[in-house]
């Protein structure tokens, strides 16, 4: 993520170089990038932060990544597929299962070992362009993305 989306409630699903996230970036408009776009756009550096109420999706698979927004997302539905995740996560005992995240996002999960699970994330973006890419994380110690989704979802409330 760049320095310009940083901060804002942020779930990461994967490794360093295999991932997927939902994030709502906060531009902070005192960050010099902020104000170098602001000044290239003829505003001030505050309304072009904005509110940082936009959702959107991250991926990178293999070193090659891309991301999409989700515009009209409210915080609700992102906080819904992590509770629905952890609920999966918590009961699922070492089975395979889905997380279906609305028209945009579906995780499946299944056990790699131990007490982990690998995720594919199945990516549609909302323009339709064809693309579905299909993201495949490395194995997440069950605790650790627990202690993420409790994270991300008291960051929401």
């Amino acid at each position: 993520m760049s320095s310009l989306a940083e901060g804002g409630p942020a779930l990461f699903i994967g490794t360093d170089t295999d991932y997927v996230a939902l994030v709502r970036p906060e531009l902070d408009p005192a960050d010099e990038g902020v104000r170098r776009a602001a000044a290239e756009a003829g505003v001030a550096p505050e309304e072009l932060a904005g509110s940082g109420d936009t959702w959107a999706v991250l991926f990178e698979q293999g070193g090659e990544g891309d991301g999409f927004e989700l515009p009209g997302v409210r915080d609700a539905e992102p906080a819904e597929f992590a509770r629905r995740l952890r609920d999966e996560l918590a009961a699922a005992a070492g089975e395979p299962f889905t997380v279906d995240g609305g028209a945009v996002l579906r995780l499946d999960g299944h056990p790699s070992g131990g007490d982990a699970y690998v995720f594919t994330a199945h990516l549609t973006p909302p323009d339709d362009t064809g693309t579905t890419p299909a993201v495949r994380t490395g194995p997440q110690p069950v605790d650790a993305l627990l202690a993420d989704l409790d994270a991300f979802l008291g960051s929401l409330a």
